[in-house]
Formats: C-alpha cells, sequence, structure tokens
C-alpha cells in the first residue's frame, strides 16, 4: 500500500459554545490539515496521485472558510467548530470529490502541538 499525504493552511477565527474556558471567546488559529489518501498501485510514470491535484482539492474545501468567522459558515452555524467536527467535515467533502485512491484520514492542527485525525472506522 502507498499512503500519499499533503499539508494545506488556511486561518479562521471562532469560538466554542458551551465551552467553559478561554476557547468560548472569539480567537484565531493557522489551521493545517493534512489529508492521506491510500493507492494500491501506481500510474505508467510512477505516481499515485499528483502532490498538486491533491492540494488544490484541500484548497477548494478550505476557501470557504479562510480568513472567516467559522462560526458563520455552514455547517459551523449549528455545530461548533471544534478540530474535531472540521476534521470529519474535510473527510467528507475531500472524499466526495477524489476521483481515485481511498481517504485515509484527515488531521487538523489547531497549533503545532495539538490536532485531530478522523478515519472512517
Amino acid at each position: 500500500m502507498l499512503f500519499t499525504t499533503v499539508k494545506f493552511h488556511f486561518d479562521s477565527a471562532h469560538f466554542l459554545q458551551g465551552y467553559p474556558g478561554k476557547c468560548a471567546n472569539l480567537h484565531g488559529h493557522r489551521f493545517e490539515v493534512t489529508a492521506t489518501v491510500k493507492f494500491s498501485e501506481v500510474n505508467e510514470i510512477g505516481i499515485s496521485i499528483d502532490f498538486s491535484d491533491l492540494k488544490g482539492l484541500l484548497k477548494e474545501i478550505a476557501d470557504r472558510f479562510d480568513h472567516s468567522l467559522l462560526n458563520g459558515i455552514p455547517p459551523f452555524d449549528k455545530i461548533n467548530p471544534t478540530a474535531e467536527n472540521l476534521s470529519q467535515y474535510f473527510f467528507f467533502e475531500l472524499k466526495a470529490k477524489l476521483k481515485t485512491g481511498k481517504l485515509q484520514k484527515i488531521c487538523i492542527w489547531e497549533s503545532p502541538n495539538a490536532w485531530v485525525e478522523y478515519e472512517e472506522g
């Protein structure tokens, strides 16, 4: 098996409703997103998927949120824009856009030391 991973980032603000701490206040992050896609074979020139194609798909999803308040953008106007909820959102959006390979996981990094991974289980 081959696992191809790309990283993309976007900057957004959010606040967490019902959270008993500082994250209930409006604050921002440079969110990093990594997507890992599983392949069993490569094409005729030895590539599973072009890195720039995969990164472009992530960019399409992230551009909705870049330099915005997440709490005002569906579905996060109805659910908390937690890293957990963002990871699931990105997973299912990217899965629908992929034409090859199997999406293995999405990681959402809120900081260099804190992230959430989502895999379909």
